[in-house]
C-alpha cells in the first residue's frame, strides 16, 4: 500500500514539481512574458488547493482507487495535450485546469487517507515519505526534462510525464485496497482495542460531498487552531511550491547559470528533501509537532535570506549549504502538521481539515509564484520575493506560540463529529 501511494504521488508531482524547466523554452518559441507563464503555474497551484479538500471526502466516502486513477487520467491528459497549445489561454486551461485537478485529487490529502487507514503505529513516518514523494518526482524527472527539452524540445519532455502517470494506474487496481477490511488484514499496529475503537466501515452521511467537506470547514473555522495551520501553510506554499520550484531556475538562470546545473541542484533539493521529510516524520512520533514547525519555518526564513547573494554563473561551496538546508526543510512541515489535523480534529475528520490546511498551502503557492513573476518583470530581480518569502517565515514560526494547549480536549461539534468526543482535541 505504501509502496503504490508513493508511485502514485511521485506520477502527480512529476509535472508540477517541472514547470519551472518549461518557463525558458515557451519563452523562446512563443514569446511569453514570466508573468503569462508564473499565471499558469498560479492557476495550477489554486485549483490544486481547493480542489484537495473536496478530495479529501471523496475519498473518504467512495473508492479511493477511482479517485485517485482519475486524477492520473486528468494528468495524463492535461500533459499530454499541452503539446499542441499555440495561445497562452491553452496553456492555463491544460497546466491550470486538468493538471491541477487532477494533481489536487491526488495530493497529499491522498497520502493522509491512506496513512490513517493503514498505519496505527509510524503513521508520522509513513507520511514524512508520502510526503517525500514529490521530491521523488522532483528528483527523479526534472534533470531529465532539463536534458530532453535541451536536446528534443520541450513536448517530448512533457509526454514523458503524461505516459509515466498513465503507467501507474493499473497499479491502483491491483494491488492497491481502499481498507484494510477490503484486504481482510488489519492496520500496521493495529490492536484488537484499536479495530473494535474504529468501525471498519464509516457510515455513510445523508449529506453531499460538497455539503459535508464545507461543513467540515465551517467547524473547524471556529478554532484558532485551524487558522494557525492555514496560516502557516499558506506561508509554506509560498515559500516552497510557489518560489523556490517555480522560480529557482529562472532565477539562476537570470544570475548566468545554466539550466543544466540549476536543474540539478533543484533535483539535489530533492535528495535532501527525501531524507529531511522521513526524518521528520520519524521526529514527529517523538517531539511536539508544534516545536518542529518553529524550527522548521525559522530555518527557512534564515536560508532565503541568503539565495540571492549565493546565485551566480557558478556553483559556489557556500551555495551547498542553501542547497542543504532547504533540501531538509523543504515539506518537513507536512508530518507534523497532519498530526496536529488529527491531535485537534479527530481521527474522523482528520483527513478533510488537512485537505483545507492543504488548500491554503496551495492558495499561498500560486501567490507567491505570481508575486515572483510579477515582481521580477517589473523590478528584473527576484531580490524582493527571497526577501518577502523570508519575512513571511518568521512570521509563520511566531504565530506557532499561540497555538492552543494540544491537550486540552472540547467537546466537538456534535453534528460534525458525532463518534469523537474522546479523542477531538480543539479549543
Amino acid at each position: 500500500m505504501a509502496a503504490v501511494t508513493v508511485l502514485a504521488l511521485v506520477a502527480a508531482a512529476a509535472f508540477r514539481s517541472t514547470t519551472g524547466a518549461f518557463f525558458e523554452p515557451l519563452e523562446t518559441e512563443f514569446g511569453w512574458t514570466r508573468s503569462q507563464l508564473s499565471t499558469a503555474v498560479t492557476i495550477n497551484l489554486v485549483v490544486y488547493g481547493l480542489v484537495a479538500p473536496f478530495a479529501a471526502t471523496l475519498l473518504e466516502r467512495f473508492s479511493a482507487r477511482f479517485v485517485a486513477a482519475t486524477a492520473l487520467v486528468l494528468v495524463s491528459a492535461g500533459a499530454g495535450l499541452a503539446i499542441f497549445i499555440t495561445q497562452i489561454w491553452q496553456l492555463w486551461l491544460l497546466w491550470g485546469g486538468l493538471v491541477g485537478i487532477g494533481t489536487g485529487a491526488i495530493a497529499l490529502v491522498f497520502g493522509a487517507v491512506v496513512a490513517n487507514r493503514w498505519f496505527v503505529h509510524r503513521r508520522g513516518l509513513v507520511m514524512g515519505i508520502f510526503s517525500a514523494a514529490n521530491a521523488c518526482g522532483q528528483l527523479i524527472f526534472l534533470p531529465t526534462i532539463v536534458q530532453l527539452s535541451g536536446h528534443h524540445g520541450w513536448r517530448i519532455a512533457s509526454l514523458l510525464v503524461a505516459g509515466f502517470a498513465l503507467l501507474i494506474v493499473p497499479l491502483l487496481f491491483w494491488p492497491f485496497a481502499n481498507s484494510p477490511a477490503e484486504a481482510k488484514t488489519t492496520a500496521y499496529g493495529a490492536t484488537k482495542e484499536t479495530v473494535t475503537q474504529q468501525p471498519t466501515t464509516k457510515p455513510r452521511p445523508s449529506s453531499g460531498a460538497m455539503a459535508e467537506t464545507v461543513g467540515v470547514l465551517r467547524h473547524a473555522m471556529r478554532f484558532r487552531a485551524f487558522w494557525i495551520l492555514a496560516f502557516t501553510f499558506w506561508i509554506c506554499g509560498w515559500s516552497t511550491n510557489g518560489l523556490i520550484q517555480t522560480h529557482f531556475i529562472p532565477a539562476s538562470h537570470d544570475h548566468g547559470m545554466p539550466a543544466t546545473t540549476a536543474s540539478g541542484l533543484l533535483a539535489l533539493i530533492g535528495v535532501f528533501d527525501i531524507i529531511g521529510t522521513i526524518a521528520s516524520g520519524w521526529l514527529t512520533d517523538r517531539v511536539r509537532p508544534w516545536l518542529l514547525l518553529v524550527f522548521y519555518y525559522g530555518l527557512r526564513g534564515i536560508s532565503l535570506l541568503t539565495v540571492h547573494s549565493l546565485l551566480g554563473p557558478t556553483v559556489e561551496p557556500v551555495l551547498w549549504i542553501f542547497i542543504l538546508f532547504y533540501g531538509l526543510d523543504w515539506v518537513a512541515t507536512v508530518p507534523p502538521t497532519v498530526v496536529l489535523c488529527r491531535e485537534y480534529f479527530g481521527p474522523v475528520r482528520a483527513s478533510v481539515v488537512f485537505g483545507w490546511v492543504f488548500a491554503f498551502h496551495m492558495v499561498g503557492a500560486g501567490v507567491g509564484a505570481l508575486t515572483a513573476g510579477i515582481g521580477r518583470d517589473i523590478s528584473g530581480s527576484y531580490l524582493i520575493a527571497w526577501i518577502t518569502a523570508a519575512v513571511l517565515c518568521f512570521l509563520a514560526a511566531g504565530s506557532l506560540f499561540f497555538m492552543p494547549g494540544s491537550r486540552k480536549a472540547v467537546e466537538a461539534a456534535p453534528e460534525i463529529i458525532p463518534d469523537e468526543l474522546g479523542s477531538s482535541r480543539v479549543e
